[in-house]
């Protein structure tokens, strides 16, 4: 007679073979961390909504938290193709922006496809930052990139920067119409495209 694994067992595994704490488990499933020490102590069980609430918040299936065998992370099978359906379009003053694959929760990359609209550094006003690091490529027309910490600089077509976003940074259209740009951010948010959408809110509120 085989034995079954034991939740509080398979998520303490899990733990410990990602890397993570309590906290940042509660952090990604937003379960706080009284109930998973329960469950990782054989204290309490999990309803299934909650299971499935944290097996989305760590973009796991099911049957990976629920396995015994920790020996090597269950590879991660996650794929979004680009429609219209998981575009998320967000008009500001500065750019016209469009989130990529936000059918995807928690990702470690948040993939913008871009068109800066300011072409001086007046008309955009105060330098934007936030958590974080991004790369930008452009891919049609050219952009000023001006920061708080370097001199302005040009990028044509096929040019691209890499910057920590935590430094004031601004992306400026040169010459007639919008600079076409595929920027991607990271960071160590749990959720990252969350807090650049809010931190975009604060900004443009």
């Amino acid at each position: 007679m085989s034995e079954q694994p034991n939740l509080g067992d398979c998520l303490r595994a899990l733990r410990k073979t990602h890397g993570w704490t309590l906290q940042e488990v509660s952090a990604l499933t937003g379960v706080a961390v009284s109930t998973l020490s329960k469950v990782e102590n054989d204290q309490m069980s999990l309803t299934y909504d909650k299971l499935l609430q944290i097996c989305e918040g760590l973009g796991i299936h099911v049957t990976e938290l629920l396995s015994g065998d920790r020996k090597q992370p269950a590879a991660r099978t996650r794929r979004s193709v680009t429609s219209q359906s998981n575009t998320l379009r967000q008009l500001t003053r500065n750019y016209d922006y469009r989130y990529l694959a936000t059918d995807l929760v928690r990702k470690r990359m948040v993939p913008i496809h871009a068109y800066a609209r300011a072409r001086t550094p007046q008309e955009f006003g105060p330098l934007t930052r936030h958590a974080g690091e991004e790369f930008l490529i452009v891919l049609k027309g050219e952009i000023e990139l001006h920061t708080d910490q370097y001199a302005p600089v040009r990028l044509k077509a096929g040019e691209s920067v890499y910057i920590d976003s935590t430094m004031g940074h601004a992306y400026l259209s040169v010459g007639e119409g919008d600079a076409e740009m595929l920027c991607v951010c990271s960071g160590d948010e749990p959720d990252m495209e969350g807090t650049l959408l809010s931190e975009l809110e604060t900004v443009e509120g």
